[in-house]
């Protein structure tokens, strides 16, 4: 792993100290690449594998404590049979391929989503990665699979209310639920990033990007380059984060 310096930070057009702590990305336009290139779709997923490398790399060499990638929703099981075989050979070859390069690069892999659905194989690969990195200390990444926001929050709620029971308590806290998170004591998100300039958050981190600053880039996900990557964080440092309240409390 190699930090950027303040000096190499500076060259990017960024400043370190107002870096965003928790990004989260919507992986978009996979397939719609593909199509343009007239390749498979499978193609346009490995592609997007492929980009993966390049912004992780980037995110912890940058120091960003935490960044979440949507990578397999709930609704992705209705897409057909042969591209969900396609998208779970990929995540076998992903964390059996990576995962020594992201050991050595101190990043810690966490899964957001009910990933105990799916098959053995893919949930044996996961749970490996898991537990090799569970010590590491530098970045966090979250990657959702199987995941959806509603049945998050739903979740959340029904442990919180658990709790509240178990402790005689009436209702459930802000704390409890936030506590019952995939993401609980993580930074909230300060930045979403959809590629493929498509306007919708789709169903992922409805609580946690509450204050987030949202930018939909025209670029297709393969095409997401590491400068379109700092792109968007130079954005993100031009606007006024005022969580409700005015700029320079006028």
């Amino acid at each position: 792993m190699a930090i950027y310096s303040d000096e190499e930070i500076r060259a990017f057009g960024l400043d370190r100290d107002a870096l965003p702590k928790h990004i989260a990305i919507i992986m978009d336009g996979n397939g719609r690449w593909a199509k343009k290139r007239r390749l498979s779709r499978s193609a346009g997923h490995r592609a997007g594998v492929d980009r993966l490398r390049g912004i992780i790399r980037m995110s912890s060499d940058l120091e960003i404590a935490s960044l979440t990638l949507y990578a397999f929703s709930t609704e992705n099981w209705k897409r057909p049979s042969d591209e969900v075989s396609t998208l779970m050979a990929l995540l076998i070859e992903y964390f059996t391929k990576e995962i020594d390069e992201l050991f050595s690069n101190n990043v810690r892999i966490r899964i957001i989503g009910a990933y105990q659905d799916f098959a053995s194989p893919v949930r044996s690969v996961i749970e490996r990665a898991m537990k090799r990195t569970e010590n590491n200390t530098g970045l966090n990444l979250n990657i959702a699979l199987n995941y959806g926001s509603r049945a998050e929050i739903l979740r959340a709620a029904n442990l919180a209310m658990r709790q509240a029971v178990a402790e005689g308590k009436s209702e459930i806290t802000a704390e409890m639920l936030e506590g019952n998170f995939y993401t609980a004591g993580q930074p909230e998100v300060d930045l979403v990033i959809r590629t493929s300039g498509e306007h919708r958050i789709s169903n992922f981190l409805l609580y946690q990007i509450s204050y987030a600053e949202l930018l939909f880039p025209e670029e297709f996900w393969p095409d997401f380059s590491d400068e379109a990557y700092l792109s968007a964080l130079r954005v993100y440092q031009s606007r006024s984060r005022r969580f409700g309240g005015l700029e320079g409390n006028a």
